[in-house]
């Protein structure tokens, strides 16, 4: 059973004003029981002053704890003169109060010392330790840095963290609260950083051994958050088995270093490749933008480079560092030996579009390369690209999977195996990104990059290329290192805030360039689009219902969509099939004298495909939603995110995201191979999860979505044919999806539109010898006709991932 207390976050003393705390938390599912909040100093009751926030950003706060927070709650009180030896926090439901948050007199005072501020992370670049963090008394801050007790030398620069600056709602909006310490790294083995301002401090412990080996810092104050507030929620068995499990390192997944010993390219296979001659290769130019590039990178990158297995490439660098910071002298070394490399100085920087534009005007090459002055190319790269060209000489866009690697070039980590070319997905982030290459004559077509969408201009020119390619090939492998720390995700996005409006704007572009009315605003996280089309048409909508029985489960799918729905525009078709109880019929005729409500009869044993079919005959609409009698819709926008979808001519078919009624995933997808025939992505998670790389909430073409709820243009329904009536009850939904996309249309599934699912209340389980046998030829007929997807893989999953597990997990 679900807890809804309140959970304390956070406790300590008001920036600015004196004898003042602050606590800050939430209640989950933003307090659907109405409870209050009571505050108890020295076992006196004292006012609280409360106040609600509610914002996307809220929600991005507090997604870890997986509870469905989009409402924080911050309270603020005054403290007594005389002495405190107790605080408490209580969550009210009338005369119930239940203990959320409780300090004694020493923790008060260890709060009243502390000065708010945190390390998040220590890393080694070069020769230096450099720590990330924040302090909420800003540049005020002093530093001071002992390494083995001794006082060292330090920099330090402070920038602005609006993460920080949201939480502590008395900063100032310009203050400049993050920091980064640069330590010259002169041996040792503790190094202790301590932060003041005015009476209050903090202080650090980090043994250098550990960031040296590229080891992560992990504090165990999150942990426990976590813990506390998974116990809260349900309950203290569950707690324990899960801190069990993480404690215990029960896992069965295969973890990335083990994947890249199993199936990662040894030297073997590169001298293959190295000895693989490939008659009339392309001439590959590698382009890259350079920019006060540190050494060590800048080799490392050239040196990537010039490993390659496949050698007819050359490498054109453009530099935008100043006459001062030039990078020719290292560039020369190579240069000089190397006559594939060249190198030109750029009389001013012309930012990251400019500098990449001047190093396109160098290519000489017949495909263009993409890379970053500071990431790796893995050793096959290029002869990779080259052999998918010469597999399908069409192909004019390519791009591949891509890895991180850390700042010391040794540690590889977070691969991103991606599907193939996804439009919708790409609408939806970046998820190209690298490594990406181009035909020469995509350039002439789609033109250079904009520096109108800086911070977003790989994305606008992505999009560009792929509006103007014939063939994009994608290769499911490892092409590309990512440098970047592996701790970045706790940096700062809202750093790049122009960046994400950039990124509107590019994929705004994209829609008006094609024709589609279209707004984009920022989706559920930094990076993510979410798209709000303008569409002047509301055309009507048919609600095809199969129904036995079940009065109560129909009854509750209707007026579900009848009282929250924002698009009006629809009519219910209930196809009722064999039911015999007297208040189904009575349902019926309740219903019947309802304007948009036809209750058709279907005679005949349960058939799924004829039933649909039956009632689709009959529909007026000209979009049909087939919907199962079990469902209830949750977001009310849920049919116009599906219909707007839908109402692209390049579109078939849209899906919802579907919940069990514990708020877990029953359906985000289908991928087809999943146990061996087809399985619905991310079951069983979290609703609040993103799932693998953000693919549950975002956006996207799949093969496939479940026909419990699933949207189709009418005309595109009869042009394939309907529901197959050979598959009586299972498949017939993945059946029809495949034969819409054979058909040149894409399948959807668009999160933002969500309903319940309490699946197949209403027709029982697949447990008799009849209902196995024919459950078994049902699985040999889809066999036997889409064989070829079940043996290539489906296309918007990756060969790299596991069909035995459902959260796109390595294989094994």
């Amino acid at each position: 059973m679900i807890n809804y207390d309140f959970v304390t976050e956070s406790m300590r003393m008001h920036l600015t004003k004196q004898n003042r705390m602050v606590f800050r938390g939430f209640f989950p599912e933003d307090n659907p029981e109405g409870r209050t909040i009571k505050v108890y100093v020295n076992k006196k009751e004292i006012p609280v002053e409360i106040t609600i926030e509610k914002s996307v950003d809220v929600r991005r706060r507090y997604l870890h704890y997986q509870m469905n927070v989009g409402e924080e709650v911050t309270g603020e009180f005054g403290i007594p003169e005389e002495p405190v030896t107790e605080i408490r926090v209580y969550s009210c439901k009338g005369s119930e109060e239940a203990l959320s948050f409780r300090a004694d007199g020493k923790l008060y005072q260890s709060i009243c010392s502390q000065l708010e501020s945190n390390l998040e992370m220590e890393r080694l670049e070069e020769d230096k330790i450099v720590l990330t963090g924040w302090s909420a008394a800003g540049d005020t801050t002093k530093c001071e840095v002992f390494i083995d007790k001794k006082s060292v030398p330090f920099e330090v620069q402070w920038k602005y963290r609006k993460d920080v600056v949201d939480v502590f709602g008395e900063l100032s909006d310009s203050i400049n609260c993050g920091y980064e310490i640069f330590v010259p790294d002169q041996g040792g083995k503790r190094l202790v950083l301590i932060l003041k301002a005015a009476d209050k401090q903090k202080r650090f412990e980090i043994l250098l051994e550990k960031v040296r080996q590229g080891e992560e810092k992990q504090t165990g104050s999150g942990y426990v958050r976590k813990a506390i507030a998974y116990w809260k929620h349900y309950g203290f068995r569950k707690m324990v088995r899960k801190v069990f499990y993480k404690l215990k390192g029960k896992k069965d997944t295969m973890n990335y270093e083990e994947f890249l010993k199993k199936y990662g390219v040894d030297e073997n296979e590169l001298e293959r490749q190295r000895q693989d001659v490939i008659k009339d290769g392309p001439l590959f130019s590698v382009v890259v933008p350079l920019y006060c590039t540190k050494e060590k990178f800048l080799r490392e990158m050239i040196e990537s480079v010039q490993a390659q297995t496949y050698t007819n490439w050359e490498l054109c660098l453009a530099d935008g560092s100043g006459k001062e910071k030039s990078l020719k002298e290292t560039v020369d070394i190579y240069a000089k030996e190397d006559k594939r490399i060249k190198y030109i100085l750029l009389e001013s920087n012309e930012g990251i579009a400019g500098n990449t534009n001047e190093a396109l005007k160098m290519a000489n090459g017949d495909f263009i390369v993409l890379t970053d002055h500071d990431d790796l190319l893995s050793p096959e790269a290029l002869y990779q690209c080259a052999k998918a060209i010469q597999k399908e000489p069409q192909t004019d866009v390519i791009y591949s999977d891509e890895d991180k690697v850390d700042m010391n070039g040794r540690h590889y980590f977070e691969p991103h195996f991606k599907s193939d070319f996804n439009i919708d997905l790409l609408c939806t982030m970046n998820y190209i990104c690298h490594l990406f290459v181009f035909h020469k004559t995509i350039l002439e077509k789609a033109g250079f990059f904009q520096s109108e969408y800086d911070g977003a201009q790989d994305h606008d020119f992505i999009l560009r290329c792929t509006e103007a390619a014939e063939h994009i090939a994608h290769i499911p492998r490892v092409l590309y290192h990512w440098r970047c720390h592996s701790q970045s995700t706790s940096e700062n996005p809202e750093s790049k805030l122009y960046a994400f409006t950039n990124g509107c704007k590019a994929v705004k572009a994209h829609y008006d360039r094609i024709g589609i009315p279209a707004e984009v605003e920022r989706g559920p996280f930094y990076g993510m689009y979410h798209t709000r089309y303008q569409w002047k048409e509301e055309p009507l909508l048919s609600i095809i219902i199969p129904n036995k029985d079940h009065v109560a489960d129909l009854r509750k799918c209707m007026d579900s969509i009848e009282e929250k729905s924002t698009y009006r525009n629809f009519e219910f078709i209930i196809v009722e099939n064999n039911s015999t109880e007297e208040e189904t019929f009575a349902y019926y005729k309740e219903i019947e004298t309802r304007d948009n409500v036809t209750v058709l009869y279907y005679k005949g044993d349960f058939n799924y495909s004829k039933i649909n079919n039956f009632g689709v005959a009959q529909a007026k609409g000209e979009y049909i939603l087939l919907l199962n009698n079990d469902t209830e819709m949750i977001e009310p926008d849920s049919i116009k995110e599906m219909l707007d979808v839908c109402m692209r001519p390049d579109v078939g078919i849209a899906g919802a995201k579907l919940l069990y009624e514990d708020n877990t995933i029953q359906h985000a997808g289908v991928i087809v191979g999943f146990g061996g025939i087809a399985g619905h992505a991310f079951i069983g998670q979290d609703k609040e999860d993103n799932g693998y790389f953000s693919r549950s909430i975002s956006v996207q073409d799949l093969s496939a979505v479940t026909a419990a709820c699933l949207m189709v243009r009418k005309s595109v329904y009869e042009e394939v044919g309907g529901l197959d009536e050979e598959y009586k009850v299972a498949f017939n939904d993945i059946d029809f999806c495949l034969k819409v996309r054979k058909a040149g249309y894409l399948v959807v599934y668009n999160p933002y539109a969500q309903f319940y699912h309490y699946e197949s209340k209403s027709r029982g389980l697949e447990d008799s010898a009849d209902k196995v046998a024919r459950f078994q030829r049902e699985i040999a007929l889809f066999g036997e006709r889409w064989g070829d997807i079940l043996e290539k893989g489906d296309p918007y999953y990756n060969p790299n991932l596991t069909l035995d597990k459902a959260d796109f997990s390595l294989k094994e």
